[in-house]
């Protein structure tokens, strides 16, 4: 049988630039990989990849525990680490079996929903998310100038630049994305590892340091009776862990490095509905094995700094501040090591930024252009970059490249990310628990569900603390849906099919007979045999046409708010006229628009309704449906327009009752 699919046709916007910027700007091979390309490998390569979000909070997070707990920051920290081991590690394992194509949580809540509601929180979902990662770009570089002013052989010459230090980060991460950089495993794996050996020699050193001067402990226990009981101590420290959650940042780039990890020989790429259980496996494998590291690093750092830094040098403005375990290497390792920390401190944070980047890029065109919610060139690199970094340096400027001052907005798009996860884990674990043979106790999902409670307070009680973070997230999410909304409908015309498949043999045969004859196109919106009747009757009787009659009938999918799709055809003969039949459409005007454009009729009849106008262009920007005469004129008419040599074009009838 031979190949039933219809050959696309040019679609407006897709024509590649002429000039030699615009070949450079959208230059090929900047789109984003699909899955089936990426290169794989194993997973204790791939969890660098990763590490380089979640342990770069090592150069921050110890100091910022300091601030948000001081003595409790230890205690607080088991508290962060019993949520990460026991509520955010089993979320993420359970989204990586659901999102293994690298899509991360917001695609699992995107699954389970339908509808323009999917697509309204999906975009919610991204405004949080962009937070995390522009705040993520922006605090990484912050840091990083920190690092570099507070080292002693720098501070003298660069101790009043660090909002210019920043913007330079910034603007020489942007470079090496114009540049088409895109080797980040190896890499990755240079940065990270390196980093972790010499944070563990300086854990180990400020260790030594403790256990040689026991009055180090005294003193931290003196400072917790001053706190009141172990009751009281533990209550405040639960109520202060929120606010340590910024070092948790590296969970969703687990899932979304699904695609580059080598799972076992039995994963099948041919079937995209079996899921490749090996991947799996070695992502939960990934995915444990990092929260165990950050675990411990998180535990060790917050330990070592709360006994030997005092207040005067973590207070905001302190010499510890933003980077507390660079003060201890230089304090009791030398400025000759602590020089070194602090260049491998600046090199994980600047590559922190580049991971963050690479996620917003990714995100960003993976689900507005395939919502019609953005421009076309959103699917490409490098304007991508141009803009994001546009957006990094006003936040630099906003919050004047303060670490502490960004800290609450960074950790409003870390939980906000967590707890739709969790919310995900919840809704699917209940589905596959319902949907099993015998039905099953959702005891994941119950489970799944206290994560989320806990999730919750968590993103609530930073929330109270510092409300910048939602300001920012609610700027991102209003500048999102008002541009794609714009998007939406300035793309509405746009012919929006996907690919057009027949049903049979038969059905491709009688096709290529109508095209040959050059017949007449006659959508209706009934499929009855009375109304293609009466319709040939007016039109032959009218319109004094000749040749036959293509009478074209459109059902619409159930899900109108996606923006292309597939189209199923059936074709079938009627004596001297022909029936089309095509199922699976998102809208009737922009249908009927490409299968004119597939067939080239000798003519169109449209028939106009004649209702409310307003009414009619809102049911065609939602439902697909509205006053299909009129939009089927007009989208061929702009399509004509951006094809001026276009040949063969139909006459098109309105009709009107």
């Amino acid at each position: 049988m031979s190949d039933l699919t219809l050959p696309s046709i040019p679609v407006r916007g897709s024509e590649p630039p002429k000039s030699t910027f615009g070949k450079w700007l959208l230059g090929k091979g900047e789109k984003q990989d699909s899955e089936s390309a990426a290169a794989r490998y194993s997973w204790y390569f791939v969890i660098w990849l990763t590490g380089v979000d979640l342990f770069s909070s090592l150069a921050y997070q110890p100091g910022l525990a300091l601030l948000a707990a001081a003595a409790l920051s230890p205690i607080a920290t088991v508290f962060l680490i019993a949520v990460t081991l026991f509520g955010i590690l089993p979320t993420y394992c359970i989204v990586s079996r659901h999102s293994y194509s690298g899509q991360g949580s917001i695609a699992v809540l995107e699954q389970l929903l339908k509808g323009w509601a999917s697509k309204i929180f999906v975009l919610v979902l991204l405004g949080f998310a962009c937070t995390d990662f522009v705040i993520t770009t922006t605090l990484a570089a912050a840091d990083a100038s920190r690092h570099m002013i507070e080292n002693p052989y720098l501070h003298r010459i660069l101790h009043h630049h660090q909002i210019g230090l920043t913007l330079l980060l910034i603007l020489l991460l942007a470079g090496v994305f114009l540049a088409g950089f895109t080797e980040a495993i190896g890499v990755s794996a240079a940065i990270v590892v390196p980093y972790l050996l010499l944070t563990l020699i300086v854990v180990i050193r400020c260790g030594f340091q403790i256990f040689t001067h026991p009055h180090l402990i005294i003193h931290w226990h003196h400072l917790l009776v001053l706190r009141g009981s172990w009751t009281e101590i533990l209550l405040i420290s639960f109520i202060v862990f929120p606010q340590l959650a910024l070092g948790l940042s590296g969970f969703e780039t687990g899932v979304s490095v699904m695609p580059f990890i080598k799972g076992s020989p039995s994963d099948s790429s041919d079937s995209p509905d079996k899921p490749p259980l090996g991947r799996i496996k070695a992502t939960q494998k990934l995915l444990t094995t990092a929260a165990v590291l950050i675990s411990f690093f998180l535990l060790a750092t917050s330990f070592v700094t709360t006994l030997l830094i005092p207040y005067s040098a973590y207070k905001v403005g302190g010499l510890a501040a933003g980077r507390a375990l660079a003060y201890l290497a230089h304090r009791y390792l030398g400025n000759l090591f602590g020089s070194l920390y602090d260049f491998w401190t600046i090199l994980i944070l600047w590559f922190t930024g580049a991971s963050a980047v690479a996620g917003m890029l990714s995100l960003i065109s993976r689900y507005l252009p395939r919502f019609g919610m953005a421009p076309r060139w959103v699917a490409y690199y490098r304007p991508l970059v141009i803009v994001i970094t546009i957006v990094n340096i006003l936040i630099t400027l906003i919050f004047k490249a303060s670490v502490y001052a960004q800290s609450g907005a960074y950790a409003t798009g870390v939980l906000t990310l967590f707890f739709s996860a969790a919310l995900a884990a919840a809704l699917v674990t209940w589905k596959e628990a319902r949907a099993s043979s015998p039905p099953q106790f959702p005891w994941k999902s119950i489970y799944s569900w206290i994560v989320s409670i806990i999730l919750f307070y968590t993103l609530v009680q930073n929330i109270r603390e510092r409300p910048d973070g939602l300001i920012i997230s609610i700027l991102f999410i209003l500048v999102i849906i008002v541009s794609s909304s714009i998007s939406r409908y300035l793309r509405a015309a746009e012919l929006r099919v996907e690919s057009v498949t027949f049903t049979d043999e038969k059905s491709k045969l009688l096709w290529e007979e109508m095209k040959q004859k050059r017949i007449n196109l006659v959508p209706l919106h009934y499929r009855r045999k009375q109304s293609r009747k009466e319709k040939a009757e007016e039109i032959r009787k009218y319109y004094k046409t000749q040749g036959s009659l293509a009478f074209i009938h459109v059902s619409l999918r159930d899900d109108r708010s996606e923006f292309t799709s597939p189209l199923k055809m059936a074709v079938s003969e009627l004596g001297e006229d022909y029936h089309v039949e095509i199922t699976g459409a998102v809208a009737v005007a922009n249908t009927i628009a490409y299968i004119s454009e597939l067939l080239r009729p000798a003519n169109i009849f449209l028939h106009l309704t004649r209702q409310n106008p307003m009414i009619q262009a809102l049911e065609y920007l939602f439902w697909g449906e509205g006053e299909v005469g009129i939009m089927v004129y007009e989208i061929l008419v702009r399509y004509w327009e951006w094809l001026p040599n276009r040949e063969e074009r139909p006459f098109i009838f309105l009709m009107s009752d």
